[in-house]
């Protein structure tokens, strides 16, 4: 990891920078974006359509060469869009393109360049139009979606099922379990004598996490200067 230079003051104004950036450009998108969401680099994502709706806790992170994109492309009325629930972790890459209905339940994590779509986005014999069916995609609690996996429409995925690197699902996974490959299949069940701890568990406290992560930085920032991050710079 790169050493960060910058004074704990000159950190914090960035953060300052970044609730201003989502306050103005990237919540005004949103049907909903819920309580304290941890939000890097929102520059870096993209929402278009809607609705698109986030819950509480999220950590949604943007990159300059992996932007993050939540789509939904429908000319109907009252459908679900993009739910989003509590405690989500959505990693740099991430595409969301949705046609109908996406849900993605609580304490869901999702690596880098995962995609998930409810639709084919084309006809299969008429190309120049869209599917007129669509079929939703569900995320159940505590799902783990490995990097560069791809959930095909129609999906739903059980509780606590984990989605390899690179897998492609193209049918329902059930819960409790770990699948691999392309079309997916389960290689293993999850041992149901050991807990699982779940991100809205581990992160419910939001006060204490915020004060953890606070002492952290300063911690690890003690000592930098305005100048010595200057000519880090340079």
């Amino acid at each position: 990891m790169i050493k960060d230079y910058r004074p704990y003051y000159i950190k914090q104004l960035w953060y300052r920078i970044q609730h201003i950036y989502i306050r103005h450009k990237l919540t005004p998108q949103l049907k909903y974006l819920g309580e304290h969401p941890f939000i890097i680099k929102p520059w870096y994502i993209e929402i278009f359509g809607g609705p698109v709706s986030i819950g509480d806790n999220i950590t949604l992170l943007g990159c300059s060469d992996k932007k993050t994109r939540l789509t939904v492309w429908s000319d109907k009325k009252n459908i679900d869009g993009i739910i989003i629930g509590d405690h989500v972790l959505i990693s740099p890459g991430v595409r969301i393109s949705a046609a109908n209905s996406i849900k993605i339940a609580d304490s869901c994590m999702l690596a880098s360049h995962v995609y998930i779509t409810d639709s084919d986005w084309h006809g299969i014999y008429d190309r120049s139009m869209p599917p007129s069916e669509t079929s939703r995609v569900i995320l159940k609690e505590n799902v783990w979606i490995g990097d560069s996996a791809i959930v095909c429409k129609g999906v739903t995925i059980g509780e606590n099922s984990i989605i390899g690197a690179g897998a492609v699902v193209t049918s329902d996974i059930p819960p409790n379990v770990i699948a691999v490959g392309n079309p997916a299949r389960v290689i293993k069940h999850l041992d149901p004598d050991k807990t699982i701890t779940t991100r809205k568990e581990r992160f419910s406290d939001s006060d204490k996490m915020h004060h953890a992560l606070e002492t952290a930085e300063k911690e690890s920032l003690k000592g930098n200067t305005f100048f010595g991050w200057i000519r880090s710079l340079l």
